[in-house]
Order: structure tokens, then C-alpha cells, then sequence
């Protein structure tokens, strides 16, 4: 019997499924911990390990108890362009 492929954000055994480049792609403008976390590769207990420790490998904004990633310090960690948004300038 055939199974059926794990949804988004659905655990394969004991890992959680990274995210694609699409899926990279599509994030807003700040994503929270979790889904960075994914991008990197990471499950929930160790992203939040490591943005507790200061460790995580991009910028992390604490919002009370929730942790914010904005998307530009993500793809800019990953390797990544960074897109313009409108309004940037290029003489900052």
C-alpha cells in the first residue's frame, strides 16, 4: 500500500522535513522561530536552544515569549539574495 508523503511541517520518525527553496521563497517579511529553524535544518527543541543561547544562525527578535525571524537575516545566512523591497535605496 502506498503511503502518502508527510504535509508541510509534519515530523518524518524522529526528524522535522526542511523546507524547500520555494518554500523560502514564499516566507513573509518575518517568520517565526520554528520555520527558520527549518530552513536551517533544525528542530523545534534545538532552534529554540539555540536562540535561548544567543546561537541560532541568523539575527532572532525576542517579542515577549514569542522569537521573530526576519526573512532577510535568514536568506542572507542560507546564502541567499536578499530581494529589494520597494522604497530601499542603495545609498544606505
Amino acid at each position: 500500500m502506498h503511503q502518502a508523503s508527510p504535509r508541510q511541517g509534519q515530523r518524518i520518525g524522529a526528524m522535522t522535513r526542511g523546507l524547500t527553496l520555494a518554500e523560502v521563497g514564499e516566507l513573509p517579511a518575518v517568520t517565526d522561530l520554528v520555520t527558520a529553524g527549518r530552513a536551517f535544518g533544525l528542530g523545534r527543541t534545538k532552534a529554540y536552544e539555540l536562540a535561548r543561547a544567543g546561537e541560532f544562525p541568523c539575527p532572532v527578535i525576542r517579542a515577549g515569549a514569542t522569537w521573530l525571524v526576519p526573512t532577510p537575516g535568514l536568506l542572507a545566512a542560507l546564502g541567499l539574495p536578499v530581494p529589494a523591497y520597494p522604497g530601499d535605496s542603495e545609498e544606505r
